[in-house]
């Protein structure tokens, strides 16, 4: 696999995948960016999420039917000194829907122990939530 990452000028960058697809990263002003893309944090965030989000998806295949909405909120906690990695990144699953809790806990699983290749790529700890219905729900009952 290849990106190709091209200055834009200032701290602009335009990279493109295998895909084909263009992503549009840029520094916040605070860094001397005009913020005309994503950073690169935040696209790692959802990085993260794109892809726990296909494994978990590909998993409840045949249960998605069941799903009316998913929503993936990720929020990271970086180190106060530079360079200003993630320490931890809190990844929450918001589901409406008929579908079990304990199927859904499973596939969350098997996509972070087994799939997930851009979590097994971070040394951050991150840590899996579910709201189902609008309720929290913890793995055991």
């Amino acid at each position: 696999m290849k990106v190709l990452t091209t200055w834009k000028g200032q701290r602009a960058f335009t990279a493109v995948g295998d895909s084909g697809y263009e992503m549009n990263l840029d520094a916040t002003e605070a860094y001397f960016g005009e913020g005309k893309g994503v950073t690169p944090t935040e696209m790692l965030l959802a990085s993260v999420a794109g892809c726990i989000g296909i494994d978990v998806t590909m998993i409840l295949r045949h249960n998605l039917s069941s799903i009316e909405k998913l929503v993936i909120e990720t929020n990271g906690t970086r180190k106060e000194e530079l360079p200003k990695g993630f320490t931890s990144i809190d990844v929450t699953f918001i589901i409406d829907g008929t579908i079990d809790r304990k199927r859904v806990w499973r596939a969350i699983d098997l996509g972070k122990a087994k799939y997930c290749a851009v979590s097994d790529s971070l040394k951050a700890d991150i840590t899996f939530h579910l709201i189902l219905n609008g309720e929290e729900q913890s793995r055991m009952e």
